[in-house]
């Protein structure tokens, strides 16, 4: 019996069964498992990934990070249709099927370096977490709970942020065992801070790949949280 309580002490000690993590251990014992080098400051790469979606015609976009030097550029193709945002060291260049466009031509198309600044800011959040968690502005709930979703235990890790960066409520699920972010999902918001239940979305990661040394989803599944309506899938193809 003695020796039963020693391994049922030594067992909810081990990593991933502690009941007490704090936030801040769970964001870094998931930046160790996705970024164990710390590579995401010095990322530079080019990635391709396939939208699809049950009524629209797949989208190919490939994205081209490089954080050092301050460079953006995504180029999507939908059908016959090509455009291209790039930001380089804040300045804003837009492409149409191949054409470089003025800014009068651009609204045209119904592009705009604003649209730019938000490829921009989306795919290096997106790409970028648990990572981007670390981000000035970003506000860390004291509490890691454990929720199960989809008949998986998950550690839970509640974010908000400050005014200026942005008014949802987010939450990204870790593995309890490995820290791998598995799910993130976030709410909108009412004129008083509060979730509103059925809005907003929850996106479903599998499958990983190397980009700069960095574990990154292949394959991202999302769905409204409102009645688990399916949205689309973005596959990354290259890396």
């Amino acid at each position: 019996m003695k020796s039963f309580f020693a391994l049922l002490v030594c067992f909810i000690s081990m990593p991933g069964f502690s009941q007490d993590i704090s936030s801040q251990e769970l964001l870094k014992n998931a930046i160790a498992y996705h970024d164990p080098n710390g590579n995401w400051p010095s990322f530079n790469d080019t990635f391709t990934f396939v939208m699809t979606m049950p009524t629209a015609p797949k989208r190919t976009s490939v994205i081209s990070i490089n954080l050092p030097a301050e460079y953006f550029k995504v180029t999507a193709t939908k059908d016959t249709v090509t455009t291209t945002y790039i930001l380089d060291k804040g300045k804003c260049q837009m492409q149409y099927n191949g054409k470089v466009l003025d800014s009068l031509k651009a609204k045209d198309k119904n592009m705009t370096c604003d649209r730019a600044t938000l490829y921009k800011n989306y795919y290096s959040y997106l790409y970028g977490l648990p990572m981007k968690l670390k981000d000035a502005g970003t506000n860390l709930n004291d509490t890691v709970e454990k929720k199960t979703f989809k008949g998986k235990t998950y550690l839970v890790l509640k974010v908000t942020y400050d005014e200026a960066v942005g008014s949802d409520v987010w939450y990204f699920y870790f593995n309890p065992k490995t820290y791998a972010m598995e799910i993130y999902q976030f709410f909108k918001t009412d004129e008083h801070g509060k979730e509103k239940p059925d809005s907003g979305e929850y996106i479903l990661l599998s499958e990983e790949t190397l980009l700069n040394g960095i574990k990154i989803t292949k394959v991202r599944a999302w769905y409204y949280n409102k009645a688990d309506k399916y949205l689309g899938t973005d596959t990354l193809v290259e890396g």
